[in-house]
């Protein structure tokens, strides 16, 4: 190569972006902020109880930290839905419909340590056509105003057939009710 060749040119082609959408400060939440919770719905009445289930903190439950390991709290909710379910006529589901967890909400408020005794409670915070949304809190059994737990898992029937929603079988209104 010599020092008089020309340098190759490029053909550029201009780009055109498409115009930034201006986010309003109502949907913009502050960087480092939760994110936004659905808004509570008030009511004077008191959830309806489904269940009280007492369980043992077990040993293999415990984590590297000596606490109950957050993938258990999950165990723990499912132990006391199943228990709560058995009591329901034909356990909820049929040849045609089966219950299945489509969110769960959960908040660790104080870390569970062993031995423990805990308890389960469920309540219904919403009784939808194809869903009941189950609110749950973990607290000690000894003191019930010590809480390790609360949220909610929102179970949504299914037809087994085509895998859409279906409505509550009667059995899972009338347990809930």
């Amino acid at each position: 190569m010599s020092d008089t060749a020309t340098p190759k040119t490029r053909k550029t082609t201009t780009r055109r972006r498409k115009p930034a959408v201006k986010k309003t400060t109502e949907s913009a939440a502050p960087v480092g902020s939760p994110a936004p919770q659905a808004p509570a719905v008030e009511s004077n009445e008191a959830p309806i109880a489904l269940i009280r289930v007492p369980l043992s903190v077990r040993w293999r439950d415990l984590d590297a930290f000596n606490h109950v390991n957050n993938s258990k709290y999950l165990s723990y909710l499912e132990e006391a839905r199943l228990r709560w379910m058995l009591g329901v006529a034909g356990q909820g589901l049929d040849e045609h419909v089966a219950p299945v967890v489509a969110a769960a909400h959960l908040n660790y408020r104080r870390p569970i340590e062993w031995p423990a005794e805990v308890d389960i409670e469920l309540f219904v915070e919403r009784l939808g056509n194809t869903s009941v949304s189950i609110g749950h809190r973990i607290v000690d059994a000894h003191d019930e105003s010590v809480l390790y737990c609360d949220g909610n898992v929102v179970m949504v029937w299914i037809d087994r057939g085509t895998g859409r929603a279906a409505e509550l079988p009667v059995a899972v209104r009338e347990a809930c009710t």
